[in-house]
């Protein structure tokens, strides 16, 4: 059976795993899908959706897609910044460009009680909150009301009571915003009736033990960059499976200053990981030399790692992570 979860729809703000991140250290399950995916409402999984922000306009249509069985599924919508704006505007009511562009620390004031923002505001009805945009919404779709304002922005807090749709400009997620994670948790709580059903620890526990099904008492090659990605999908597999795992570390040369001494020390001397060491910087720093391009430049690190791992994992008749 599927975890019950929050959904946040992705439209390619920086801070959308923080809001992924908020969410579960709730306790609640969440999932990041991007916004041109269509979402399979079958399961019934999902008790509640977030809208990131991002940096597009609601107007660039050909740039942004939106699936409006979103706001069809009787399922409660919190649309940050840019969500906030997309809820809006495809609810009828109308998003413009700001003539003043709020961006950092912004004081807001209170208009009316919400179950959203219950103990988020200070005695005196006002809150600081972190903005970071150059529209706003400027009329508010049927059936919404303000709940919030500040100087610039008339609505940076909305709602629809009846449909459970919410819409705040500014980033409740970072820690700028004074009391942010109350309107997150009540978002979850409250409106959306989340019961805590995650935590990282057992997430661990879980995945240690499918790995123990899948692999038994064969062997793992898994490749490591240095990096945190699989320097923690390492340890996790020596978790489950213990001596039958060996690392492959790739030495690209483009870690920081002695990295690779530290990785090889970590692995072998502290974690008793088997690790095989390839120093392969030169060859990498040849292939790049006079290359500017970025997306260039990650393939061919890319394609080279790769072509170097599969090189050395030959030499073990076993499967490959």
């Amino acid at each position: 059976m599927s975890l019950k979860k929050i959904l946040i729809i992705d439209f390619g703000s920086q801070f959308t795993q923080l809001i992924a991140r908020r969410v579960r250290e709730l306790g609640v399950y969440s999932e990041i899908i991007s916004h041109k995916k269509k979402i399979n409402f079958s399961n019934k999984d999902i008790i509640g959706i977030i809208l990131s922000g991002g940096p597009l306009n609601v107007y660039q249509t050909k740039k942004v897609s939106f699936d409006k069985k979103i706001l069809n599924q009787d399922i409660p919508v919190l649309g940050i910044c840019f969500g906030h704006q997309i809820i809006s505007k495809e609810l009828g009511g109308k998003v413009k460009q700001s003539k003043f562009r709020e961006f950092g620390l912004v004081n807001i004031k209170k208009n009316k009680e919400s179950v959203l923002t219950k103990n988020f505001f200070n005695r005196d009805g006002k809150n600081n909150v972190w903005m970071s945009h150059s529209d706003q919404v400027t009329k508010l779709p049927k059936n919404f009301e303000k709940v919030a304002s500040s100087t610039n922005s008339k609505f940076c807090i909305i709602q629809n009571k009846h449909k459970k749709f919410y819409g705040i400009q500014f980033h409740p997620e970072v820690t700028h915003t004074h009391n942010g994670i109350k309107l997150i948790k009540n978002f979850l709580f409250f409106i959306c009736k989340s019961k805590k059903n995650w935590s990282s620890k057992k997430q661990k526990e879980k995945i240690i033990e499918e790995i123990k099904k899948q692999v038994g008492h064969s062997k793992v090659i898994c490749a490591l960059s240095g990096g945190v990605d699989s320097s923690v999908v390492a340890k996790i597999i020596h978790k489950a499976i213990g001596k039958n795992l060996i690392c492959i570390f790739v030495n690209t040369g483009l870690l920081r200053k002695n990295e690779e001494i530290q990785v090889v020390k970590t692995f072998k001397q502290k974690l008793k990981i088997k690790l095989i060491y390839v120093n392969a910087k030169n060859l990498f720093i040849k292939k790049l030399k006079k290359v500017n391009d970025p997306e260039k430049k990650r393939k061919i690190i890319g394609n080279l790692f790769i072509k170097i791992f599969e090189k050395y994992s030959k030499k073990f008749q076993i499967s490959s992570i």
